[in-house]
């Protein structure tokens, strides 16, 4: 027996209470931990107080088919989940500030961000798709924008958040060729400038027999984290003196252990679709830098 998924009328929730209420993911989070209350027991509007502007998603509650019993409570955790996301990106643009070059919120937060809901969404997709027909198209949810002024969206943006206008980060594109076979386990990519090579854990190496029907759909993902690493390589040289003593793990590390946990993530999800889950697999997606 099938329900609908609650609706969900669109508020600003606090960021201590973000993963508590079930709002709309589409929404503009701006929490409490970020501009403080209002004297009436309101949020005040953190783009007035801080200046940085806020982060605005898609819906993807208003999104889904109606959701079976069996996966009611997981789907709802997830969609939590999400706004959790979009709370931790705000307090993130105050807490970052005047950092990086003209690309920092890109790289440092709305690519992030976007690796995470990506994994967010397929987990809701998983979800139904145990009991019922596995919706399609949730990952064009993922995308988010900046409303960087602090205004009002544009007419007819309120409820998408703009994101036809936010640009994906680079390598998360489905589909990618990478420059082998399997997760190379080092960087590659870097030259002899300084600025050092990105290492990552081999992937390939700790997977179980694969499949017959996920071999296509790991090998690609594979693949994807090979030319992520080989990105990071190239934006450490491109930004080489750019920020504070973070940058790099800001701008750099951290987004590609978003990017990697994503890729990961559904590599694990395609194993387990005709065999045992794998476990343990995000443990690898940390890299570190190698002078």
């Amino acid at each position: 027996m099938s329900r609908a998924l609650p609706k969900y009328s669109k508020r600003r929730v606090g960021l201590a209470g973000g993963a508590a209420a079930v709002a709309l993911t589409g929404a503009v989070i701006a929490g409490t931990a970020l501009a403080g209350e209002s004297p009436d027991g309101g949020a005040a509007d953190a783009r007035t107080l801080a200046g940085p502007g806020t982060v605005s998603c898609p819906d993807v509650a208003s999104q889904l088919p109606a959701v079976p019993a069996p996966a009611q409570a997981e789907v709802t955790r997830n969609l939590e989940q999400l706004d959790q996301q979009i709370a931790e990106a705000n307090k993130r643009l105050v807490d970052t500030v005047g950092q990086g070059g003209p690309n920092f919120v890109q790289n440092a937060i709305l690519g992030p961000l976007e690796d995470k809901r990506v994994a967010t969404v397929n987990r809701i997709a998983t979800a139904i798709g145990r009991t019922a027909d596995r919706p399609a198209g949730l990952d064009s949810l993922a995308p988010c924008s900046l409303d960087a002024q602090g205004g009002p969206a544009a007419p007819g943006q309120e409820e998408t958040g703009g994101a036809e206008t936010a640009a994906p980060p680079a390598g998360d594109a489905g589909g990618e060729t990478g420059t082998g076979g399997g997760d190379a386990g080092t960087g590659r990519g870097g030259d002899a400038s300084g600025a050092g090579t990105v290492s990552c854990p081999d992937v390939a190496s700790q997977l179980p027999a694969v499949p017959a029907p996920a071999q296509a759909e790991v090998t690609r993902n594979l693949e994807q984290l090979d030319q992520q690493i080989a990105e990071a390589n190239k934006r450490l040289v491109d930004t080489v003196g750019q920020g504070g003593p973070n940058f790099v793990q800001n701008a750099i590390l951290g987004p590609l252990e978003d990017k990697r946990a994503a890729t990961i993530d559904r590599i694990a999800i395609s194993v387990g679709r005709t065999a045992e889950r794998p476990a343990g697999l995000d443990s690898l997606a940390a890299c570190t830098l190698t002078k």
